[in-house]
């Protein structure tokens, strides 16, 4: 229920910078989770596949605004966290009987229907990125082909194109033996040594595609990078949008705020172990960016880590370029069950409301996980591109969780603690969030049917 306005009034100046729930002391309702494990955890949920189209929207957008805008969103996603982070203490604070989770968040503000909505936002989400990661790995390993341009894989690229090198084949037994027995793990903190690891090879890519930067730079074959938009290869300036949610979809990670924060031992650690995460990812993906757009210009593709083949015309030995794949193949397989662990809950609190907790019952536990996994391989067999489901899935259902949901509960303010500055700048969230997705939106459906006119004048011919 909602307290009354006066005692909210009252406890506002008190309460406003407390701990935003009761600390935890390691038993009980928290894990004894450490700030450095926190912080594994949600940089793990950052970078995850999103980095593999930072130098794609590099490329669209020139160095310069790429950069503005990945310190923007980092911004409006530490603002949003804050904002989230808030609103759940003061849910508890006032008596609240909903769950300390994103969708109970989102409950206590708009009922029933806010967190169905959320929900399915999120499982979608998830649902979407996971799809990207297995086909990232199916690109590293078994090879892809996008724009014309056919990329080797590493396995083909060493032992020739066979069925046990297509992309079906190594998808399935990476999901079978590699990836079932890391989603079957039941406590989110059980992951932060996986996490760790991950972060570790994120940064190891980094290096690995500075150092083959730096020789491609002396060997000549590299030039430096437009720094602003090439507005002549645009068919309209709108296009420039469609790289926002791209972006964006490279810090959505506010699914996971919740079960991370649950096993602190200090609960009010997580404001700053956002922080650190978010600045830490940011410098990664200026990184990645700036690098992955130095070595290919305008060649890159929308899943970098493709252009890391023979044909990549760098010049360096090719176990530098198979290096760069595997090791962010490997993180990738390191983040999944980051994910899947939030897409689980997400999908189980939709179709088995009320039901004791999941990591509780085994049978829906294994069987749910199992049913995801299947439906997760078939979308990555079916579907070839990661640029288009970031496109769509960064213009709705990513902008919704990250930006216009935080921003609507401040707005919707039940527990009369938002302060004018709060809903103002909240409405921006809201505002810019909209207009930017329906500019993406509107040009990537153009673009589209575009493109397909331009395929039917040629079959005509």
């Amino acid at each position: 229920m909602t307290p009354p306005a006066s005692t909210a009034k009252r406890a506002g100046a008190r309460a406003i910078d407390e701990p935003l729930l009761p600390e935890f002391s390691g038993g009980g309702h928290g894990g004894g989770a450490s700030v450095s494990g926190a912080v594994f955890n949600v940089s793990t949920s950052i970078v995850g596949a999103g980095i593999m189209s930072i130098p794609a929207a590099m490329r669209v957008l020139g160095v310069a605004p790429a950069l503005v805008l990945i310190a923007a969103v980092a911004v409006l996603a530490d603002v949003s966290v804050e904002f989230m982070l808030r609103y759940t203490g003061w849910a508890a604070a006032a008596g609240g009987k909903q769950q300390a989770t994103y969708a109970g968040l989102m409950g206590d503000a708009f009922g029933r229907a806010g967190a169905a909505v959320l929900n399915v936002c999120i499982a979608s989400t998830t649902a979407g990125t996971l799809v990207v990661y297995l086909i990232i790995i199916g690109d590293v390993m078994s090879g892809s082909a996008g724009g014309g341009d056919e990329h080797a894989g590493v396995l083909e690229e060493l032992f020739g194109a066979h069925w046990w090198t297509g992309r079906e084949f190594v998808l399935l037994l990476t999901a079978v033996f590699v990836l079932l027995p890391l989603v079957l793990r039941r406590r989110v903190d059980s992951l932060r040594f996986t996490s760790a690891i991950s972060i570790l090879l994120a940064v190891v890519f980094m290096l690995i595609s500075l150092g083959i930067a730096v020789y491609a730079l002396f060997k000549g074959t590299a030039t430096m990078p437009r720094m602003l938009p090439d507005f002549s290869s645009l068919s309209s300036p709108f296009e420039l949008f469609t790289a926002v949610p791209v972006i964006v979809v490279a810090f959505t990670f506010h699914f996971n705020v919740h079960p991370i924060r649950a096993e602190l031992s200090k609960t009010s650690d997580m404001k700053a172990a956002v922080r650190i995460s978010l600045v830490l990812c940011a410098a990664i993906y200026a990184a990645v960016g700036f690098f992955g757009f130095l070595l290919f210009g305008d060649a890159t593709m929308a899943d970098v880590l493709a252009n890391f083949d023979r044909s990549s015309g760098t010049g360096v030995p090719q176990v530098l370029n198979d290096a760069a794949r595997l090791s962010y193949a490997l993180h990738l397989v390191l983040v999944f069950p980051l994910l899947l662990f939030s897409l689980r809950v997400n999908v189980d609190e939709l179709l088995f409301p009320g039901r004791r907790p999941l990591a509780l019952d085994t049978r829906r536990f294994v069987s749910l996980t199992a049913v995801l996994m299947a439906v997760l391989y078939a979308l990555a067999i079916a579907i070839p591109s990661i640029w288009t489901l970031f496109e769509y899935s960064g213009s709705t259902f990513a902008v919704t969780i990250s930006l216009i949901f935080p921003g609507a509960i401040v707005l919707r303010d039940v527990h009369g603690i938002a302060k004018r500055k709060d809903k103002a700048l909240a409405a921006t969230m809201v505002i810019l969030a909209v207009v930017t997705s329906s500019i993406a939106i509107a040009s990537n459906i153009m673009s589209s049917v575009s493109d397909e006119v331009s395929e039917g004048h040629v079959a005509s011919r």
